[in-house]
């Protein structure tokens, strides 16, 4: 997954040092240097892995961790003919450190939230909902892009691009053109949907955290947002077959506490804004406080559920632990720590110089935005917030949305994408989801437009 809440990549709260305090952080200039050369064809190599896990079914997590300690192996022999190679290595190592210590307790917690989440059936229980209304297709269509619009802000877009995905299947298993337009719909919106709330996706996240964009500054892309997720909608509304499928009778009921559970979710959210707003410090120590929430009241249901007289599954939060995305954190490690390692190198002191100073910032971060459609837009966004062009929060919310909703333009630019390609057994592709490209990039066009318009 390019995942949760895949996707999910980090300049954090964390300060940078004073050498790092303008553009990129200190570098060697070994870019030209064999071994810097080698540490970027193991940094393609790795990352080609990843793009090709549908097909060899070889977790992302691997080539990437396996890459970035052969990386840092050659940081660290390039770092001694270097005058001051082994302070900048030390900055370095921490400074990534430091960066994914935050990223990881962040993320953990809003996992195992939504872990918890679909352990009460919350999630199902909206699906059976939407199955047994007798909906129309077209009606469906709209109804499951505008709920993973709103819902990817607050859960990622993975989850969210299953759940809908799920309702969709349940009721258009026969109708595989509209599986199909409704998936990509639901790409699509997802993604959009995580472009203008802090939570809704990693980019956004990295970007809060850094301090380019405070949290409410986040939400002047929600009309562009939405202008991204309408145009292709629009368009492929005449698409989609006009028949009523018929209703099944499925029914799903709530687990004792899944109510309470969605309620200290928000509880997390607030706690996490106010300690960044109100206290100044880093969101990811809120989120660890909202997580004491939920182990107290697993505790709360461990002692309600052994005292009722009917038997009830246990709610052991520890297992929502276990169930994390760990495949995801594990290759937001290897990531930070590659792009790290290139960093240190020069390479990204030399791209920053191309793009932001040779094109302008407008023309890279749409660039930024096209190059996620193909490259996870974790490491397109970390890149950036290492490089730390000289920009004003109309540009950084402009890389924001692109590499959010730029990953729309292919299935396999998203984790949305992927698993949906995974889950529609063979009804939604590859191809056809570049049939539709074109009304997508329209769509990303009309939101940069749209943006200009409103935030320019």
């Amino acid at each position: 997954m390019k995942n949760i809440l895949t996707s999910l990549l980090l300049s954090l709260v964390v300060i940078l040092p004073a050498e790092a305090s303008e553009g990129v952080m200190g570098h060697l200039d070994m870019t030209t240097a064999s071994l810097g050369i080698v540490a970027l064809i193991i940094f393609v190599l790795a990352y080609g892995l990843v793009i090709a896990e549908e097909f060899i079914h070889l977790r992302k997590s691997k080539p990437v961790i396996l890459a970035a300690s052969i990386i840092w192996i050659l940081v660290a022999l390039l770092a001694r003919g270097s005058e001051h190679g082994k302070e900048l290595v030390e900055v370095a190592i921490n400074h990534n450190l430091l960066e994914y210590a935050a990223l990881l307790l962040f993320l953990l917690t809003a996992m195992v939230y939504v872990n918890a989440m679909t352990e009460r059936n919350v999630f199902e229980a909206l699906r059976s909902w939407l199955v047994r209304k007798g909906f129309s297709y077209r009606q469906l269509f709209w109804i499951t892009g505008f709920l993973a619009f709103f819902i990817s802000p607050i859960a990622d877009n993975l989850t969210t691009a299953l759940l809908m995905g799920a309702v969709v299947l349940a009721v258009g298993a026969d109708k595989p053109k509209f599986v199909a337009l409704s998936f990509i719909n639901i790409v699509v919106a997802a993604n959009a949907g995580g472009a203008f709330s802090p939570f809704g996706d990693i980019t956004t996240l990295m970007v809060w955290q850094s301090g380019h964009v405070d949290f409410f500054g986040f939400f002047g892309l929600f009309i562009p947002a939405v202008v991204n997720f309408l145009v292709p909608a629009i368009i492929m509304n005449f698409a989609v077959p006009n028949e009523t499928p018929t209703a099944a009778e499925e029914s799903v009921a709530l687990k004792k506490g899944a109510l309470v559970i969605c309620l200290l979710f928000l509880c997390t959210i607030m706690t996490a804004v106010s300690f960044e707003q109100v206290l100044h410090l880093p969101p990811f120590l809120g989120m660890m406080m909202g997580l004491s929430y939920l182990f107290f009241f697993s505790y709360y249901l461990k002692i309600t559920l052994h005292r009722a007289s009917d038997t009830v599954s246990e709610f052991n939060i520890f297992t929502k632990v276990a169930r994390a995305e760990w495949d995801t954190l594990l290759f937001f490690f290897g990531v930070i720590f590659c792009v790290g390692g290139l960093g240190t190198i020069g390479y990204l002191a030399y791209v920053s110089h191309f793009l932001y100073e040779g094109l302008g910032a407008t023309n890279a971060n749409i660039i930024a935005g096209l190059l996620s459609a193909v490259v996870d837009n974790i490491p397109v966004m970390f890149a950036i917030l290492t490089m730390n062009p000289e920009m004003d929060t109309y540009q950084w919310l402009l890389v924001t949305m692109t590499a959010g909703v730029g990953g729309s333009l292919l299935s396999v630019g998203s984790a949305a994408g992927v698993a949906l390609m995974g889950q529609s057994r063979g009804m939604y592709t590859f191809f056809s989801h570049m049939k539709w490209s074109w009304a997508i990039a329209l769509g990303y066009a009309a939101s940069i437009y749209a943006h200009y318009l409103i935030n320019g």
